[in-house]
């Protein structure tokens, strides 16, 4: 079965608070975001449960 190409004008889906966000590779691998990094990362702080921390005993938990 042919794998179905994506068009480059297809937008992702993405989370409400993200809307705009895009994610480019150039040519010399470097990735590019429409969004600053700040932001993605207080997005995924707030959104995302880091698995790692989960089970610690000697972190607050802020949730």
């Amino acid at each position: 079965m042919a794998k179905k190409k994506k068009t480059k004008n297809e937008n992702p889906k993405v989370h409400e608070e993200l809307k705009g966000f895009k994610m480019d590779i150039n040519s010399f691998g470097e990735i590019s975001s429409s969004f600053p990094i700040d932001k993605i990362n207080e997005f995924l702080n707030k959104n995302v449960e880091d698995k790692k921390l989960k089970d610690r005993d000697d972190l607050d938990s802020t949730k």
